[in-house]
């Protein structure tokens, strides 16, 4: 139903903007609850943390990729 409300680019940024931020979200929160488990606070967070970093960075990287091969193509 959303493919119909919004224009495919729209409906690009909307999914790129969701990806992100659960790549960042769920690390966290699950490094939160295993440490309210193991009572390790407050180091599984940071570890949480760490991980969503790096999978920000990846995404990053990736976006950037595929960004720089759609401009080559137009060339």
């Amino acid at each position: 139903m959303l493919h119909n409300l919004l224009p495919d680019k729209y409906a690009e940024y909307v999914g790129l903007g969701l990806e992100i931020a659960v790549s960042m979200a769920l690390p966290i929160v699950g490094g939160y609850y295993l440490d309210q488990y193991f009572e390790l606070t407050p180091w599984l967070t940071l570890t949480g943390v760490l991980v969503g970093m790096v999978n920000f960075g990846l995404m990053i990287a990736r976006i950037a990729k595929k960004l720089n091969q759609q401009d080559n193509d137009r060339k």
